[in-house]
């Protein structure tokens, strides 16, 4: 996902010279090509994150766009009064990009997990919170983000993450779901790096028990897609949320808080995501996945212990 931002970034940055790309220490071996190509619009500003913030609110008051980039814990919980003072109050359009979805640098502690960070962004007034499912949605988002008039927080994954989708998003909207495989059972909706473990749970559903899934890649949790939730909780049995992100604040909260509005609602709806606790101990993504039952196995079980419902 960071090479497809940056490749797109630079794309978009070319053609359009108020595209600003400011970075907080980070980006070595990423972003080297984007800052020789175009110095004037490449800024390090150093492990000073909150200093950057207001630097991009100045460059934004001014008529640029600029793109902030930083691993997730530092460009949102340690900017928090920033964004929403300085961005979000004054309707300033800056991006905030934040790498490391989840459990992305795993090993490094609960110090760089991104468990809480759609809960916290979500809930800023005035701040587009969009989490793409694969390299391709990144690459979508960056076109919409760039012409986006007001504040947004985009979440990345950080490397070697899986394409889902193998041509480009013709239509991809900020705001608008999109719906990968139609099904009758069931419905997976999935946002951020979850997207290929929905399409691997839907694949071994329809193989060892003939169920049929519907799958929505989330990409945009604020706003997030009302229509498309109404249509399927009146389609749907059961609507599962899937999310590297805890279970409090993020997708399944929100679709939890639509759907009860709904008059006469067909489907349930469960969380799948990461149960309200630190991770003391050091571990891959995978580890931790599979800990917290993310995995497609520990999935299709909770799925299967649902009942025979469908």
């Amino acid at each position: 996902m960071r090479t497809a931002f940056i490749q797109t970034l630079t794309e978009v940055a070319r053609k359009n010279s108020n595209v600003m790309l400011l970075t907080g220490d980070l980006g070595y071996s990423v972003f080297e090509s984007f800052a020789a190509e175009m110095p004037s619009q490449f800024l390090n500003c150093g492990v000073a994150e909150q200093n950057m913030m207001g630097v991009a609110a100045g460059l934004a008051k001014a008529g640029k766009k600029p793109f902030v980039y930083s691993i997730i814990p530092f460009v949102t919980l340690r900017c928090l009064e920033q964004i929403r003072n300085d961005f979000c109050y004054h309707l300033l359009g800056v991006t905030i990009v934040g790498v490391g979805a989840g459990y992305s640098y795993g090993a490094l502690g609960a110090t760089h997990h991104a468990i809480e960070d759609l809960a916290i962004t979500r809930a800023i007034p005035d701040l587009t919170v969009v989490a793409p499912g694969d390299p391709m949605e990144v690459s979508a988002a960056v076109y919409a983000l760039a012409s986006h008039p007001k504040p947004a927080y985009l979440r990345l994954g950080k490397r070697g993450d899986p394409l889902v989708h193998t041509t480009p998003i013709n239509d991809f909207r900020l705001g608008f779901g999109l719906v990968l495989r139609a099904g009758t059972n069931i419905a997976l909706v999935s946002t951020s790096t979850m997207l290929p473990t929905a399409i691997a749970v839907a694949d071994q559903l329809a193989q060892q028990k003939n169920i049929s899934a519907t799958v929505v890649s989330m990409h945009t949790l604020k706003p997030l897609d009302a229509k498309l939730i109404e249509k399927l909780a009146s389609e749907h049995r059961r609507i599962y949320t899937l999310e590297e992100h805890s279970i409090i604040g993020g997708l399944g909260s929100a679709v939890c808080e639509m759907v009860a509005y709904l008059p006469q609602p067909k489907a349930r709806v469960i969380r799948l995501g990461i149960p309200d606790v630190f991770q003391h101990r050091a571990g891959s993504q995978e580890h931790y996945r599979k800990l917290v039952g993310l995995d497609p196995d520990s999935i299709i079980k909770r799925i299967l212990a649902e009942g025979n419902d469908l």
